[in-house]
């Protein structure tokens, strides 16, 4: 057992590191998912209700199939995107405590003391488990607290822990794949994207007795909702979920023996001998390319997925006046269909804002990783180095969106027989998010220039935001949490009405906010 020599150590380490953000989100996620049993108890108080709701394609694709009628399986039901938080989080805690600890040579430190070589990976996912069954425990006992079976409740929070579980072993393999843990947090990333969407397009394709039902079977996502908490209760699910989760964690295990500390299993893409770079938005491109295809691809498939399902959302909603009211709370003022798809559009520009924070941590990987310093030598000033790289935090998400937006005016259009007039409806909805994101990116900016090495806080933005939407969508909630997010401040597109002093704001507070931390940036030592 020498290898897990000093996991206690790390572990200990690892937690006084989290003590604030670890609780914060384990509590957030059970009070947000507790009180959506009264509130949605309140508004749909009959079988009927719920099922009317959910039974259509567009709620199916955005959160699975409704298992039953009653409350449990119906609020069960509607948090269907909350599992996908929770992996989220697990998976860039697992990377944050073991690639970025290699990156930043932390690791090479704690290496020179009484320190096993399986102990970093050991402590980081004894850690995120815990948090995970912590997060377990605490919603099944404020579940039955709402009078809802214990049996259900249970299960519930097995969603919630397997969901967990597997993503931070899936976060756990990929930081042995790799060398940066921007990369590593990119593959793990799209792992849970392609889960997310093979359940997503599995379960709208079995609702419509399309022939893609099976997809929702490759999904570990999938998994974790079939065991329908409140109504069969599949506890086997769970142990499926917990065998791969195994399985993934010996993966990493045997991967983290093939590999020297600090390198990652696949090798580095050497560039030519000769360098053929002239300047620092040439080296910028060559480090963001594969990540700006990547999210464009993503999001052209997401805008197909949400516009295909579009056309069937306001055939079960147009005689319930509960449920209009319901999803235009989501965004939009005029049309069902409009409602739902600014509902979409606000869910899109939330994963752009992801998309920002990660192209604008790259300068803090460059940064930490000593390849600033040389190109910083030359004659490149620090305002060329940060604006190589800030061009694809902000124009990144503007080129992802419009992806989403063609590819959700297609699909849509050709289901109404409308294209020439969707697609520049949806395009401008699309677009309409970036000053949103902007604000986030700015604020990553800050951040990375006046506390570098806090500069993970920055994922705190989009998660927040994601937070007060999951809150928001569909409940009354207190007018300044909402205020807190700058994507409750955006127009409702497509259908509402656009006014320009909001977006005139947020596109103030982005500039100043950014200019201030590269203000920062250009004062401060660096590396940092």
């Amino acid at each position: 057992m020498k290898s897990l020599a000093g996991t206690g150590g790390l572990i200990r380490l690892i937690l006084r590191r989290d003590r604030i953000v670890l609780p914060l989100w384990i509590v957030l996620l059970v009070a947000i998912s507790v009180s959506y049993v009264k509130e949605y108890g309140d508004l749909f108080p009959t079988p009927d209700s719920r099922i009317k709701y959910a039974s259509n394609a567009g709620f199916i694709t955005l959160y699975g199939e409704l298992s039953g009628s009653s409350l449990g399986e119906f609020v069960t039901w509607r948090l269907g995107f909350v599992p996908v938080m929770v992996g989220l989080i697990s998976l860039l805690t697992v990377i944050r405590h073991t690639r970025v600890e290699e990156e930043t040579g932390r690791r090479e430190l704690l290496g020179a003391t009484v320190i096993g070589r399986h102990a970093q990976l050991a402590a980081a996912l004894i850690t995120v488990f815990g948090a995970n069954l912590a997060l377990a425990v605490l919603l099944a006992l404020g579940m039955h607290s709402q009078d809802l079976p214990v049996a259900g409740s249970v299960a519930i929070g097995m969603v919630y822990a397997g969901t967990g579980w597997f993503f931070a072993a899936v976060g756990a393999v990929a930081a042995q794949l790799t060398a940066s843990a921007g990369s590593a947090r990119g593959i793990a990333i799209g792992v849970l994207g392609a889960s997310y969407v093979l359940r997503a397009a599995g379960d709208t394709s079995a609702h419509t007795d399309g022939p893609l039902a099976w997809l929702s079977y490759l999904s570990p996502i999938g998994w974790a909702q079939q065991i329908h908490p409140y109504a069969e209760n599949r506890w086997w699910l769970a142990a499926v979920l917990l065998v791969a989760t195994i399985a993934l964690v010996a993966t990493a295990v045997v991967l983290a023996t093939k590999r020297d500390i600090g390198a990652g299993l696949l090798p580095d893409k050497l560039g030519p001998a000769d360098g053929t770079l002239g300047s620092p938005f040439a080296l910028a491109w060559r480090l963001h390319r594969g990540l700006l295809l990547a999210w464009t691809v993503g999001f052209a498939l997401l805008g197909l997925l949400f516009g295909g399902v579009a056309k069937g959302v306001g055939d079960m909603m147009k005689d319930d006046p509960t449920i209009q009211e319901m999803f235009q709370r989501m965004g939009g003022s005029a049309g069902l269909i409009d409602s739902f798809l600014a509902g979409v559009m606000t869910l899109v520009g939330l994963i752009a804002s992801a998309y920002a924070v990660q192209a604008t941590l790259r300068m803090r990987v460059e940064e930490s990783s000593g390849r600033a310093e040389p190109v910083l030598a030359t004659a490149t000033s620090r305002w060329q180095w940060a604006a190589s790289h800030l061009v694809f935090s902000l124009l990144g998400p503007a080129v992802a969106l419009l992806a989403a937006g063609v590819a959700e005016g297609l699909a849509y259009g050709i289901a109404i027989g409308d294209v020439g007039g969707q697609v520049p409806r949806l395009i401008g909805a699309a677009l309409a998010q970036l000053p949103a994101v902007w604000v986030l990116a700015a604020i990553a900016i800050a951040i990375f220039g006046f506390f570098p090495q806090a500069s993970m806080i920055s994922w705190a933005g989009p998660t927040v935001c994601i937070l007060i939407g999951l809150v928001s969508a569909g409940v009354a909630t207190a007018g300044w949490i909402r205020d807190i997010s700058p994507f409750s401040h955006l127009p409702s597109l497509p259908g509402g009405t656009v006014s320009a002093g909001p977006l005139i704001a947020l596109l103030a507070i982005a500039v100043v906010v950014g200019f201030a931390g590269l203000v920062g940036l250009r004062r401060r030592d660096l590396p940092a």
